[in-house]
């Protein structure tokens, strides 16, 4: 598959949610986080085919939310010796996704964070780095930052599954990340921070080597989502 290219417009940088109103947004927001499922349930599905979480004993997901994407993993899919660590800014995510992870106490662990990475995870610690329709909240240079401790945490050709909202490539759907783009721009509270992006353009192909990249639209909503490996020692 073609790298990615590494230049062109990467998103629309407009005003994005500063981590405290991301966190109060999401606090307040809760379990609905889950209604968003019609549409991300069908972008989840290719990340999980090509990501090879089968053969996975260490995970870390930026952003954990309710917890539904690591209930699914951990339910379904990952070994039985396989950790896994989910941060997340909000209160009130931490809460819901700790209770329902319940069954996986023992080795799976969700904690609250600042809005970063917390530095105690160790360097090459980790062999999957997961991130889902949370990049899509955040600027340039925030993005830059995360993929940049992506690519320390993950040891020697870990792989780095990311999605998000992009824009559409269809009449219809194109109207309809339009329309979103257009919301954003009004007042980001109004969409939850998040709009469309391209994640490709975040994927140097001096780091990473994509071995995944697809479209998928649902109800309108397109989504991005990309599967990459580590370069370098």
């Amino acid at each position: 598959m073609r790298q990615a290219d590494s230049h062109g417009p990467r998103c629309q940088d407009t005003r994005t949610l500063t981590a405290a109103e991301a966190k109060a947004f999401y606090d307040r927001f809760g379990a609905k986080q889950d209604t968003q499922a019609f549409y991300e349930d069908r972008a989840l599905d290719p990340l999980i085919a090509h990501a090879d979480f089968q053969h996975a004993h260490s995970v870390f997901e930026f952003g954990s939310g309710t917890g539904r994407l690591a209930a699914r993993l951990l339910g379904t899919i990952l070994p039985d010796d396989c950790r896994y660590l989910a941060v997340d800014i909000s209160e009130t995510m931490v809460a819901l996704a700790r209770e329902r992870l319940r069954p996986w106490r023992d080795r799976a662990e969700v904690i609250l964070s600042q809005g970063l990475i917390p530095p105690q995870c160790g360097a090459g610690a980790y062999d999957r780095f997961v991130s889902t329709y949370v990049l899509d909240l955040m600027g340039e240079e925030a993005i830059q930052a995360v993929l940049a401790d992506a690519h320390r945490l993950l040891g020697r050709e870990g792989l780095l599954g990311l999605v998000s909202l992009t824009h559409g490539n269809s009449f219809i759907t194109k109207l309809v990340s339009s329309a979103w783009t257009m919301l954003h721009r009004l007042n980001p509270k109004l969409v939850g921070g998040c709009r469309p992006i391209e994640i490709r353009h975040f994927i140097p192909a001096d780091r990473w080597r994509l071995r995944h990249r697809e479209i998928v639209s649902a109800w309108g909503i397109s989504s991005e989502v990309l599967v990459a490996s580590r370069l370098g020692s």
